[in-house]
């Protein structure tokens, strides 16, 4: 630009940035019109040397040239209209009207179907030639000395138009100054200017521009316009509102695409102040701005802040008739949501869709954003699918909010799917996606998945924030990886200083995993760095100090915290400010009023009391916890530490917290004595649980909290016998149990005579006791309780007694639930009251109870035992039919249904469906299908199952063995017995007493006296002793007359009060196999 010195440009500074108040149009409608003064003829062209005359003597607008760009700009269009209306192929027109010497001329030139002479095309291609050779290797005077004095100076500048290089443009234009009939003009001048603009000579351009002012011709709009566009295009936008100025100061009428080429130069390099100032003045110029004006105006507008001022502009381009551009309607649907006007662009956009304008992934993204914030979920998924509908393509920002509001709605797989959707596509790219399905996860608890993502987005190399960090140090913390999250803690603040959460987290860190020492040395290291503490954090690290009874660090602290002043309004730090200022209650008089506990904060006062606890400071245990039961939840939190004491096994606390709580003789004194014996039981502590009750149980405190806590302490600790006890004491009082209560006492006096068969009869019988003391003193039961009550009695054999209870708890009201069906179910089996069990499961049907996989399998067993295999068969097929899905019991018992009854290929094809149904059968499986092949004289197939069982890694029982033993001694086939029994042995197996005497007694009744003896004496070493067994080797010692060891076995029987079967017979099967 300093190349571009001259009187054209004026010392006015660069354009002003200020908006004016004045609105961008006038009032009034009118659009101004501009008429040339003079008018050309249309059908002659000048040669340059003749000027046409004007209509009018004084033209009011004379232009520049003598007219001469008007006319050939009005025979262009002429000759335009008339190719139209002729046809693609036509170049000139038909009928032309000419002088016969114009006629002679057009002849000469051999025009006739030609847009130019062929002088002027033969010299377009010569000089066109010149571009093949370098620079320097031509003079243009000798090339185009055959064209002198034959080029008219309009030819001349048609030539130089039509040149595609910046060189032979600026080499012809100096070979045209030199001809006769050249003379300076503004038309060969901007064609000049505009040959070096597109190529980015501005240098020339701008030295071209100053010569043609030397040469006296004024620049019209067209050639300043080339100028400012040749700035715009490469950039130079200080040298091109310079020239802008001095162009304005001119009055000279830029058209409205010179306008919208500067705007849109300045727009791209974000210089938007200059393209509302630029747009302010077109508009004063009366330039009436088109389409692409108003959108690049309004653009920069709401970016600078105008959005107001955009917004008028945008209702004045609609009134205009001009239907705005996609990128308009989204950035003021943006900038309305920015500024809190969701209304007003909720109905942008639908008024955007009602022209049809299909929206971009931006502005689909911006209204997501607003459904998101709005919580309006179910709007988001149906612009998605409006998104698919008209394919639009998703973004990542875009998936990365479906992911949140999937996340919100708690449909963690929904989520979890579009990532992968996302992923899949190769979109992930930003932190913000990988956080939106990491933060879901979170909210799901899945910390391990939340995990796997922040660590596949570090494994992609994709940059880390201080908010991606805290988030991975919180997944860590979650998964309990300390060293990971140290490690992490460390990038966090090699950021910048780390923020108050994970700092929190960090610590909380070390309290879970008790690393004190870490905890401590982080307290010092976080206030060492500045950290911006926030309440909770403060809470954190009090909890540290109360821990380790620091009570100087926790009064330095809160001074520290308490003068930063940002904490001033929190209760948390006036309340331990309060607590640690005090000296029994001294704060209360200097301040001149006293402290309501309900304002106080129950947290502050726990920790201090924890504080002072620890350091062992009576007066202010005594003080803090005054204040702390003085608090609406006071009690129970006190109870909370009591517990907690107890758990981390710090026993002296909790002591001296109970004792402070029964010495203010509260109200409460029988909850917290009863919360002490819980805690205990909970511990295995049986000798404090004793001790703590025997301490009150003869006081007026002993109430029914207290017997409740005692008898499930009792339990806890594994000595139900104890909790019955504590039963009779408490009915012998009158006082009421929890139902609860009970059937825990129940349940485990029940299990335990369950698993100890020595003393399952006592047990029972207790647990029996405690039932009928409870039905007797009209106890309120609950459907648990009778459940509990009537499983208790049908495993002690009482079934007469559990169906009583069943019609108590009928008569009482006590709503059935499922658990009671299949109790009765297996009570009325028991008791082979087949019509009864079936009702019970009618019933549990009609009442619209949906029933388990229990409930069919008892009735199917109770059909298998009363020998009715087909009703067993059809209720097995509707359940499956009911979808209820058979387990591996329910297909052994209804496999045991069909063997006792022979069914083996019923038997086979449910064996086949239970594999297909991903249920692998066991023991108890292969027994039921060896059953059935036993059960109907199928020998090889029960030995071949024998042998498949071992493929399949299970190893056969005696039971298995024993069946097939069984079945070929009844059929008389000892040989084949005695291979299976010694197939047994070499198994490793020993043989248990059924199988001996099995075995024995086919021995015995078929006559095989020495194979039975020498049985005998093979497992009398590890076989216990049997009266079968041992009365059947003293018949067979008789029968070869070996009294001696007859007498020996005998002997060894009475001794152990064993009798004798003397009915036994040797060979009483002989001759009926």
């Amino acid at each position: 630009m300093e190349s571009l010195q001259s009187c054209f440009l004026s010392p006015t500074p660069l354009l002003k940035t200020h908006l004016k108040p004045q609105p961008l149009f006038p009032n009034t409608r009118t659009i101004a019109k501009f008429r040339c003064s003079v008018t050309p003829d249309p059908w002659s062209l000048s040669d340059g040397n003749t000027a046409p005359k004007p209509r009018s003597k004084n033209p009011k607008n004379p232009l520049s040239d003598d007219n001469a760009r008007r006319i050939i700009k009005s025979k262009a269009r002429y000759l335009s209209t008339l190719r139209r209306n002729q046809g693609p192929q036509a170049q000139t027109p038909r009928w032309v009207r000419r002088t016969p010497e114009q006629m002679v001329q057009y002849l000469e030139d051999d025009r006739n179907g030609h847009l130019y002479g062929k002088q002027v095309v033969a010299a377009i291609q010569v000089v066109r030639s010149l571009s093949q050779k370098t620079e320097g290797s031509y003079d243009m005077r000798k090339v185009m000395g055959s064209f002198v004095a034959k080029l008219t100076f309009r030819e001349m500048c048609v030539v130089l138009k039509e040149q595609k290089g910046w060189r032979q443009v600026r080499d012809f234009f100096a070979w045209m100054k030199l001809q006769l009939c050249y003379r300076p003009s503004v038309i060969a001048y901007t064609i000049v200017l505009r040959a070096y603009g597109q190529v980015g000579k501005i240098k020339l351009a701008e030295e071209t521009f100053l010569e043609m002012l030397d040469a006296g011709c004024e620049p019209d709009e067209i050639a300043c316009g080339t100028m400012l566009c040749t700035y715009a295009r490469w950039g130079r936008h200080k040298a091109m509102l310079s020239f802008y100025m001095a162009v304005r100061e001119r009055d000279v009428l830029l058209s409205v695409a010179v306008y919208n080429f500067m705007l849109s130069s300045l727009q791209k390099k974000s210089l938007h102040q200059h393209v509302i100032q630029i747009y302010k003045d077109m508009i004063d110029k009366r330039v009436v701005p088109n389409h692409f004006t108003f959108t690049v105006a309004i653009c920069s507008l709401v970016k600078e802040g105008h959005f107001e001022e955009g917004l008028k502009n945008f209702n004045m381009m609609k009134s205009l008739g001009f239907v705005p551009e996609e990128v308009t309607y989204s950035l003021l649907i943006t900038c309305n949501i920015k500024e809190g006007k969701q209304d007003e662009a909720l109905r942008l956009y639908e008024e955007m869709r009602y022209q049809d304008i299909i929206p971009s992934n931006f502005t689909c993204a911006s209204l997501l954003n607003l459904y998101y914030k709005n919580g309006d979920y179910s709007k988001a998924l149906s612009l998605f699918s409006e998104m698919d509908r008209y394919k639009i393509r998703a973004d990542e920002v875009i998936y990365g909010l479906l992911v949140r509001i999937y996340g919100k709605l708690g449909l963690c797989e929904d989520a979890e799917k579009t990532f992968e959707e996302a992923e899949r596509l190769g979109l992930l790219r930003d932190e913000k996606t990988y956080i939106a399905m990491a933060q879901v996860y979170f909210s799901s608890g899945e910390y391990v998945k939340a995990l796997h993502t922040m660590e596949v987005m570090k494994s992609r190399n994709i940059p880390f924030s201080s908010f991606s960090n805290s988030i991975l140090l919180k997944c860590y913390k979650m998964n309990g990886d300390l060293g990971s999250a140290e490690a992490t803690f460390q990038s966090l603040s090699s950021i910048g200083v780390p923020d108050s959460r994970s700092c929190n987290d960090m610590l909380n860190m070390f309290l879970r995993q008790t690393l004190l020492e870490k905890a401590k040395n982080f307290i010092l290291q976080i206030r060492k760095d500045n950290v911006m503490f926030d309440e909770e954090l403060c809470r954190t690290v009090m909890k540290v100090y109360s821990k380790e009874g620091m009570l100087r660090e926790a009064e330095q602290f809160i001074e520290d915290v308490s003068g930063n002043g940002y904490m001033e309004n929190s209760s948390f730090i006036q309340t331990v400010s309060m607590i640690l200022k005090s000296e029994d209650g001294k704060f209360e008089k200097e301040k001149g009023h006293s402290v309501v506990p309900a304002s106080l904060d129950t947290n502050a006062l726990e920790l201090m009391l924890c504080l002072y606890l620890a350091n062992g400071n009576r007066n202010k245990i005594e003080y803090t916890l005054d204040f702390l039961l003085g608090a609406a939840d006071g009690l129970s939190v006190a109870k909370r530490l009591i517990g907690k004491f107890i758990h981390e096994g710090d026993a002296s606390k909790a002591e001296i917290l109970c004792d402070l709580l029964i010495e203010r003789d509260s109200k409460e004194n029988g909850g917290i004595l009863a919360s002490m014996i819980s805690l205990y039981g909970k511990q295995h502590n049986l000798e404090k649980v004793k001790t703590l009750f025997s301490a009150v149980v003869n006081s007026a405190n002993c109430g029914a909290e207290i017997y409740n806590s005692m008898i499930d302490a009792c339990v806890k600790c594994g000595e139900p016998r104890d909790g019955y006890q504590v039963f009779k004491e408490c009915t012998k009082r009158g006082i009421c149990l929890s139902p609860f209560v009970i059937s825990v006492l129940v349940n485990h006096l029940t299990n335990r005579g369950r698993l100890f068969t020595y003393s399952a009869l006592g047990m029972y019988r207790e647990a029996e006791d405690v039932i009928s003391r409870s039905l007797h003193d009209n106890l309120v039961l609950d459907t648990i309780a009778y459940n509990t009550f009537i499983k208790a009695m049908l495993e002690a054999g009482k079934l007469h007694f559990a169906a009583s209870i069943y019609d108590r708890m009928l008569s009482s009201g006590v709503s059935l639930s499922i658990q009671t069906y299949s109790t009765m179910i297996s009570v009325y089996g028991r008791q082979k009251k087949l019509d009864k069990a079936v009702e019970m499961f009618n019933m549990a049907q009609n009442m619209g109870i949906s029933l388990d996989e229990k409930v069919y399998t008892n009735l199917i067993s109770i059909y298998g035992k009363s020998g009715k295999a087909q009703e067993a068969s059809a209720l097995f097929a509707k359940m499956r039919e009911e979808g209820v899905k058979p387990g591996k019991i329910s297909y052994n018992v209804m496999l045991n249904v069909y063997a006792s009854v022979g069914l083996y290929s019923e038997a086979e094809e449910l064996f086949k469906i239970m594999q297909q149904d991903g249920r692998y059968p066991d023991s108890f499986t292969y027994l039921a299908l060896i059953k059935a092949y036993t059960e109907s004289m199928i020998y090889q197939e029960a030995e071949q199952t024998i042998a498949s069982m071992k493929k399949e890694g299970i190893q056969p029982s005696c039971a298995h063995y024993n069946l097939l033993i069984s079945v070929f001694a009844k059929a008389g086939l000892m040989e084949e017995a005695d291979r299976v029994f010694n197939t047994m042995l070499a198994s490793g197996l020993k043989p248990d007493v059924v199988c001996c005497r099995t075995i024995l007694r086919s021995y015995l009744e078929y006559g095989y006296v020495d194979k039975g003896i020498s049985l005998f004496e093979r497992i009398q070493q590890y076989a216990k002793a049997d009266r079968f067994i041992m009365s059947a080797a003293i018949h067979l010692y008789k029968a070869v007359d070996k009294g001696h060891q007859a007498d020996v076995v005998l002997k060894s029987m009475n001794d152990m009060g064993i009798p004798f079967l003397r009915s036994l017979e040797i060979g009483s099967r002989i001759g009926t196999s």
